[in-house]
């Protein structure tokens, strides 16, 4: 009897042990540094004014001989809280970027260090990657400036008002019970709506979900950004194109609220507002098998909020377009051959 009980215990704490195991590897989305997998989801829930500071620390050591990466400095702040963001988060970002300006650590170190630090960082990576850089810019006198810093922008064009909240994962009926995998950002119709980040227009076009939309991938093919319920009529910037190059801070088209319908060009949506989302890509095997990553995009808008690309209008053709010049040097030096 008593060796009857013995096993039972042992066994039941094989299986505590194991569901511990699968819990801590199902969060960090079933990745290690050593096999190598690629990741299976990602939860963003980094708040925008911890992106604003390591952003500000990322640039403002550009030219120092430490220069401090802000995808770093998350990643340590993801890890030394487990994943979750609080009070100490602050600290830990403070404590990072301390310990790789005194050379006291080092991307390599806290990856030995800490078993979920390779995870974060690439995860992180797959989401900000592209919105940190060297680029060119327009100034006042029409000379193009080179510089390094927030290259990513606002999906509102400035001085235009909009109204959002956390919307992700809520839930929504049309066609099949499933969940919100996007961010809705509400307005007036005709809001001109911004690329987020230079890449190649690979959608476009209507679907019954999302209306006329937009879906663009970044250069290095990690992130699809989704644009859906653009203007009935005239959805799109004009000209525009699947295949199109388009950089960071351009018009691509305008708010509305078509879709919600199998025929075209109908405005089934109550409210007027753009759809946005991201969706970060590590396998296109399994992407195109329907396992799609889409993350959370509340916190970048609200980061993204300060810096908002100016448009001005065309009186005669009614299009808006950016208002500076814009040239990211990724593309330049990384993609033209």
């Amino acid at each position: 009897m008593k060796n009857r009980v013995f096993a039972c215990l042992v066994l039941a704490v094989f299986v505590l042990a194991v569901g511990i195991y699968s819990y801590e590897n199902s969060k960090e989305g079933i990745y290690t540094a050593q096999t190598g997998d690629n990741i299976k989801w990602v939860d963003f829930n980094v708040p925008a004014e911890l992106l604003n500071k390591a952003c500000l620390l990322d640039v403002g050591s550009y030219e120092n001989e430490t220069h401090l990466d802000w995808i770093t400095l998350l990643a340590y702040t993801a890890v030394r809280g487990g994943g979750e963001f609080g009070k100490k988060s602050e600290g830990y970002l403070t404590e990072a970027a301390e310990k790789l300006s005194a050379k006291e650590e080092t991307k390599e170190s806290f990856a030995e260090k800490y078993q979920y630090f390779p995870y974060y960082y690439d995860a992180y990576s797959a989401v900000l990657g592209g919105m940190i850089g060297e680029y060119e810019i327009e100034n006042e006198n029409g000379e193009m400036e080179k510089k390094y810093g927030l290259k990513a922008f606002s999906p509102i064009a400035k001085g235009f008002d909009y109204q959002d909240y956390d919307d992700f994962g809520v839930s929504r009926s049309f066609g099949y019970k499933r969940q919100h995998l996007g961010h809705d950002m509400m307005g007036l119709i005709g809001t001109p709506i911004i690329a987020c980040e230079s890449g190649y227009v690979e959608a476009l076009g209507w679907n019954r979900y999302g209306g006329w939309r937009i879906g663009i991938r970044s250069f290095d093919k990690k992130r699809y950004y989704y644009y859906a319920h653009l203007r009935q009529n005239r959805p799109y910037a004009e000209g525009l194109k699947e295949g199109d190059y388009v950089s960071a801070g351009d018009v691509i088209g305008y708010m509305g609220h078509t879709g919600y319908s199998d025929t075209e060009n109908v405005n089934n949506i109550d409210v007027v507002h753009l759809h946005v989302g991201l969706e970060l890509i590590f396998d296109e095997e399994r992407r195109e098998n329907g396992n799609e990553i889409w993350v959370d995009f509340y916190q970048i808008a609200r980061f993204l909020r300060a810096n908002r690309s100016e448009a001005v209008r065309d009186e005669t053709t009614k299009e808006w377009h950016r208002k500076y010049a814009f040239r990211d040097c990724f593309f330049f030096n990384n993609v033209i051959e």
